[in-house]
């Protein structure tokens, strides 16, 4: 045995040899590139995910529009004839419950879902006239009209577009060069009308952001209580969305790839999160303060369709794999849901970003 020493260790040394020779002529092992993204359960074990069936008891296909948590949700549904169109909270053990119904002549009748507490109000489009309606969820109450005076509505797939806060309904609506800032008392009464001149939307309250139609994205964030204005850092040849809190600048590096970067509302912390075959998939920036989402579209995503599903961290300038296949990506009120699968059979996957 003492004899085989010397050569075990003279083998060990000519492997690392023509190893440490390999590299230089074929390149570092891909372990040496970038660090890998974190699974979900690896960097957020204690977070609350959930899933919800792509169709219900009856076979209706199920589209949620609201997660009040991870696993209970609120969406649309057709009647096993195709006569109705139905707003159904779905709780963890599968019960629906139907909150509203109307005929399924009117596409999308439902949008803008939003909630307080209890509270569901939503946007009911039906024969082209938007209404808001509401339902308390604990009383058990029917859902009821809250108001047919809601403007030249205008909606932009953001969270934002309905709100409650602290018991007022807001939401925007066109009026010539200018925006109204509606509101109104999720309990009933007269609606409130704010206008400002330019092209706004609702962002976290007090703020509205401007651009929201502009090539370029965001200029300004406008207090609707103070009325003070902070001008949002832009980039060349750039498209700028903003929070209060942050400021999302997408372009193209000198390669054409695109370039994803953060920072303040004063221009301050700037950084890149991403660069490479990435894009924005959700409207709103830094949810929650902490948390940018975003895609990766991969060799295989023109033939299916769906991305990489990607959340960076701002905390510690993290990035975490969501879902490597991921399609139908959504976000309101701190829950990130998307689909899996294909169109003929799909789940759909849902993460409360406030458990982590």
């Amino acid at each position: 045995m003492p004899e085989r020493a010397p050569l075990l260790r003279t083998l060990v040394a000519l492997a690392v040899t023509l190893v440490a020779g390999a590299a230089l002529l074929f390149g570092q092992p891909a372990t040496s590139g970038p660090p890998q993204p974190l699974s979900v359960g690896a960097a957020w074990p204690n977070a609350e995910r959930g899933n919800s069936p792509s169709h219900l008891a009856d076979g209706s296909t199920y589209t949620p529009g609201w997660f009040f948590d991870a696993r209970t949700s609120a969406g649309t549904a057709r009647t096993a004839d195709n006569k109705f169109l139905r707003l159904v909270v779905l709780e963890p053990d599968k019960t629906e419950r139907e909150l509203r119904r109307v005929p399924s002549t009117d596409r999308g009748p439902f949008s803008a879902l939003t909630s307080e507490g209890d509270t569901l109000v939503w946007v009911e489009t039906i024969k082209s006239r938007p209404q808001l309606w509401t339902a308390d969820l604990k009383s058990g109450k029917p859902a009821h009209l809250l108001t047919e005076d809601v403007g030249a509505l205008r909606l932009y797939a953001s969270q934002y577009d309905l709100t409650v806060t602290n018991g007022i309904v807001r939401w925007t609506a066109a009026a010539g060069d200018s925006t109204e800032f509606r509101s109104t008392a999720v309990t009933g009464g007269p609606v409130t009308v704010q206008r400002v001149p330019g092209d706004w939307g609702l962002s976290a309250w007090p703020w509205a952001v401007d651009g929201q139609t502009a090539a370029t994205g965001a200029t300004t964030l406008h207090n609707l209580t103070t009325g003070q204005d902070v001008k949002v850092p832009a980039g060349r040849r750039a498209v700028t969305a903003c929070s209060p809190a942050w400021c999302e600048v997408v372009s193209l590096n000198e390669e054409g790839d695109t370039r994803i970067e953060l920072s303040h509302a004063d221009g301050s912390a700037r950084r890149t999160i991403a660069e490479g075959t990435y894009q924005t998939v959700i409207s709103d920036v830094a949810v929650l303060d902490r948390f940018q989402v975003i895609g990766r579209v991969g060799p295989q995503s023109e033939l299916s369709g769906n991305q990489e599903l990607l959340v960076y961290d701002l905390t510690d300038r993290s990035t975490v794999l969501i879902s490597p296949d991921a399609a139908d990506i959504s976000y309101r009120g701190g829950v990130l849901w998307w689909s899996t699968g294909d169109r003929s059979s799909y789940v759909r996957n849902s993460l409360d970003l406030r458990t982590i």
